[in-house]
């Protein structure tokens, strides 16, 4: 099993809904930059909001397919074409967010971009997770 240890540096306030910092031992596994369609590479609609679930589910997909789950994943960076439409639903990210993690918070960040290489993509999420040494 991973060993995974959140940091949060004494005298600091809990943020909310990532963590500070992550020290982690086990096989590391480098999430490609995953967008919001499915494996047939239909979007699961226009609006970001529907993109950033399906990324985030993409790349549990792969963590899976490595033998990992939410809990493996230290880090998480999404690139958002419009930071302002992220910023009025925040509330609805968040509830998209746990609905497919859970309650598992990695160190993030989020990004605002002009574009993706993917014209109709919204959205962008890559991640690093770290597995058990044994698959």
């Amino acid at each position: 099993m991973a060993r995974i240890e959140v940091v949060q540096p004494e005298g600091w306030p809990r943020p909310p809904g990532y963590a500070n910092g992550i020290v982690a031992s086990g096989r590391t596994l480098y999430v490609a930059g995953q967008i919001g369609w499915d494996a047939a590479g239909t979007f699961a609609g226009d609006d970001m909001l529907s993109q950033f679930k399906q990324a985030l589910a993409n790349v549990l997909v792969i963590v899976r397919a490595a033998g990992g789950e939410p809990a493996d994943i230290v880090r998480l960076t999404a690139y958002l074409v419009d930071l302002d439409a992220y910023r009025r639903e925040l509330r609805a990210f968040g509830l998209a967010y746990r609905e497919v993690m859970g309650k598992h918070f990695p160190v993030m960040a989020f990004v605002g971009t002009v574009g993706l290489v993917e014209p109709r993509a919204l959205v962008e999420i890559e991640a690093t997770a770290v597995l058990s040494e044994t698959p």
